[in-house]
């Protein structure tokens, strides 16, 4: 795949269109916009274009289509998939000045937004008018809305709430060509031709560039309960996630965390707030909310319950406001302090929830055949582990060519137990080479059809998702 190199004509016509403030060539913004959170990968653009209107972002579009130049669109880089890598160089298209909240309609509970809002805001803001919108990546205080319509992201709440998909309601986005186009209807319900609009959330950027965004929104909860579980078996507490289920409650949030998980975080946000005896394995980290306080409580007492049936050591009932954000904080905080630690590679597993203990143990038992350690957490009420593999005292020559081995037989064992490669942080560059394992030619195919049709060129993020295309 060959790309146009932009020359100083190229640069004009960008200027022409934007301020030339907002094309930009200094080093620190190529280099800001050369990497994402993924591994220590980093892949420098030529250019960085900051448009502020869906018509700019159109007139960049038309003209990288006509001269068939590379462009990567990009949120605030907080990925772990690579999606937002200018691997071909060209465009970094930069979105963070469309940044507004266009429109509250509370009398049909949405909103409508620009894709470069940051995710925590747009909650708070909400919240204000007594509005909620529930996804809630790690990431929240810094990543922008538009990845995570791209990446169909998830967060700890997804277990009660849903995910990204289940909130949009309607898209502008402008097409490779440049078109525009909205790709719905503001409504609940919408059986009219083919769903365009949950075509393009998860599609990684790759189909069309998101310019607004219709939300939809919930009335805000008005309590929620807390409390973090120490196991003494790890596979226990993967067990105890189903029994919660089974028994007819459905949390708020459900996240296990391994040992080195929480002792790592700890360690990195320079808190000892949790104990942490010796023969602690994991912890379960369990969330209830409602606007009935006594409910909660009621849920609460069920809960401990049923924990109590396995191997336990003292539960932590959170009873302040700053005890909750301190266990929430050690949770968000947890893969920074993967990354703190050693050179790592993630990943985004999913299974169905009851087989969590069988996929910890494959998790496991290949590390020990491959060398490697590693470090689990996640989101295990949607039966999301993420597994991140730390290099520690693996040898280069392992960690580049034993452990792709070691990852492809993990995501085989995760595909035979029913599960697939990516929960929420999507296959981008990283994992593109191992979709031969969650699909087969055919379904490869007819993804790949989909991508020709809307991006002729192959402009737009190219690189990402399709084993074997670089």
């Amino acid at each position: 795949m060959s790309f146009h190199q932009i020359n100083e004509a190229d640069v004009q016509f960008f200027d022409s269109i934007l301020s030339s403030s907002r094309v930009l060539r200094d080093e620190e913004s190529l280099q800001r916009c050369a990497s994402d959170q993924t591994e220590d990968l980093c892949f420098t653009p030529d250019l960085v274009l900051q448009p502020v209107s869906s018509e700019e972002v159109s007139a960049i579009l038309r003209y990288c289509h006509a001269h068939q130049i590379a462009v990567t669109p990009r949120g605030a880089g907080t990925g772990l998939s690579g999606g937002a890598l200018p691997v071909f160089g060209g465009i970094a298209l930069d979105m963070r000045r469309m940044n507004r909240i266009l429109q509250l309609d509370k009398r049909n509970l949405q909103v409508t937004t620009e894709p470069g809002v940051i995710t925590q805001e747009l909650q708070e803001y909400v919240k204000e008018h007594g509005l909620m919108y529930p996804p809630d990546p790690a990431s929240k205080g810094s990543c922008f809305i538009g990845g995570n319509v791209a990446e169909n992201s998830g967060g700890p709440r997804a277990v009660k709430y849903g995910v990204v998909k289940d909130y949009v309601l309607n898209l502008e986005v402008v097409l490779p060509d440049g078109t525009i186009i909205w790709t719905g209807a503001n409504v609940l319900k919408n059986a009219t031709g083919y769903n365009l609009t949950q075509l393009m959330v998860g599609s990684e950027g790759t189909l069309g560039v998101i310019t607004k965004i219709v939300l939809r929104l919930i009335p805000a909860v008005t309590s929620d309960l807390l409390m973090l579980v120490p196991f003494r078996s790890a596979e226990q507490a993967c067990e105890a996630v189903n029994a919660i289920f089974l028994a007819g409650i459905t949390p708020s949030a459900l996240e296990f965390m391994e040992r080195d998980a929480i002792e790592w975080a700890m360690n990195y946000v320079q808190q000892s707030a949790v104990p942490l005896p010796p023969d602690i394995e994991a912890h379960l980290l369990i969330e209830v909310d409602g606007n009935e306080t006594d409910l909660l409580y009621k849920q609460m007492e069920a809960l401990s319950e049923i924990v109590s049936n396995y191997d336990i050591d003292e539960i932590l009932f959170a009873d302040s406001h700053e005890q909750k954000h301190m266990l929430w904080n050690l949770r968000r905080k947890v893969g920074e302090a993967v990354k703190s630690n050693s050179v790592y590679k993630e990943e985004d597993t999913v299974v169905p929830r009851a087989e969590l203990p069988a996929l910890l143990r494959q998790i496991k038992r290949i590390g020990a055949g491959y060398g490697f350690h590693s470090v689990c957490y996640g989101h295990a009420g949607d039966g999301n582990l993420h597994v991140n593999i730390v290099k520690q005292n693996m040898s280069d020559e392992d960690w580049e060519h034993k452990l792709p081995d070691g990852i492809r037989e993990l995501f085989q064992e995760v595909k035979k137990l029913g599960g697939t490669l990516s929960g929420e942080h999507g296959i981008g560059w990283v994992q593109k080479n191992y979709m031969d394992i969650a699909f087969d030619e055919v379904q490869i195919r007819l993804m790949q059809g989909i991508k020709n049709l809307f991006d002729p060129h192959g402009i737009l993020n190219p690189g990402k998702i399709f084993p074997g295309r670089k």
